[in-house]
């Protein structure tokens, strides 16, 4: 991670002129899988973070508007000192550098998903005022990356006719099923990295800033299902039952155990093909080869709910064909 000298020397000034005089130079913090980039500044022995976004590609508006709804909410969003949207520069509360996803282990993951999952249920309350919607076109603009960076870009097929309308056919199933959902504050990608893991073992959220008025199920299944790692699927669906209990007693659903289960693997569904999408263009359009790795696990979690409905097996079948025959290249740059 870099920066041009000038956009070094504009970070310097901002975080100067709002924080003190910096004891070293901005170090690099981390940086995600948009063109933001994060950078951790020093002043008197006291720490913060100042997002770098740059403002002609990304816009710093929603990430004040969602910190400020989370942090009125009662969760442990990052709070702003201070703003710079002309130059694309926040000042942010440090909220240290470690994620959840080291400290998840067998014995540990209870605590912590317990924690997470009650920061959800607090989270799905959260004002949904003139958010945007997960609706029928985004939904299916995401999944459409499946096909484009994945199966064509990636893997390098040329998909017929009859290949397109099984993907489209798969789509509307999947569209009708997170529409039909309560829709509540879902903050698009609440998993084990952008969950920190801070002193007082509580969970900090990050990069919520695409944040939507969306299906009930969403968040729940990107933490269970979570692309970076993977858990014994009887040990997911108990989690993700205990949370129907308790959203159902907290008035946020009125569902049954199966139509939940469908309702939860279907979202992880349209998610993982979205994912699949996702991290090949990051490799191929940003330079950025580290998520081809976690493919296999992605695709492991599609072809899985797939064999478990009726529904989905044709597709199923279709994709674990099509991917067997291009295993080779799955975690390769192409």
């Amino acid at each position: 991670m870099s920066l041009s000298a000038e956009r070094l020397r504009a970070l310097t000034a901002f975080a100067t002129t709002h924080f003190g005089t910096l004891d070293v130079a901005p170090v690099a913090a981390s940086s995600d899988a948009s063109f933001r980039s994060y950078w951790r500044v020093t002043s008197g022995g006291r720490s913060a973070i100042v997002m770098n976004a740059p403002p002609d590609k990304e816009d710093t508006r929603p990430f004040v508007d969602i910190a400020e709804r989370l942090l009125a909410a009662g969760l442990r969003a990052p709070r702003i000192a201070a703003v710079d949207a002309a130059q694309g520069f926040l000042l942010l509360e440090d909220f240290g550098s470690a994620t959840l996803l080291p400290a998840l282990t067998d014995i540990s993951v209870d605590q912590h998903y317990g924690t997470a999952l009650a920061d959800l249920l607090r989270m799905q309350r959260t004002d949904t005022h003139s958010l945007p919607s997960y609706d029928s076109a985004r939904l299916v603009a995401e999944m459409e990356l499946f096909e484009t960076w994945f199966l064509r870009r990636h893997l390098g097929l040329e998909l017929s006719r009859n290949d397109t309308d099984r993907i489209e056919a798969c789509m509307s199933r999947l569209v009708a099923s997170a529409l039909e959902q309560p829709q509540v504050f879902v903050h698009r990608d609440y998993h084990s990295r952008n969950l920190m893991l801070l002193n007082d073992n509580a969970l900090g959220v990050i990069d919520f800033q695409d944040a939507l008025l969306g299906p009930i199920t969403y968040d729940l299944v990107s933490l269970l299902k979570d692309c970076y790692i993977q858990w014994p699927l009887p040990r997911v669906y108990g989690w993700a039952e205990s949370y129907r209990r308790k959203a159902m007693n907290a008035g946020l659903v009125a569902v049954g155990p199966t139509r939940w289960r469908r309702w939860f693997d279907w979202m992880g569904l349209q998610r993982h093909l979205k994912v699949l999408g996702i991290f090949a263009r990051l490799h191929y359009r940003d330079g950025k080869s580290g998520y081809l790795s976690d493919l296999p696990l992605v695709l492991d979690y599609t072809l899985g709910v797939c064999e478990r409905y009726g529904e989905l097996a044709d597709f199923g079948q279709w994709l674990e064909t099509l991917t067997a025959a291009a295993r080779s290249r799955l975690t390769c740059p192409g």
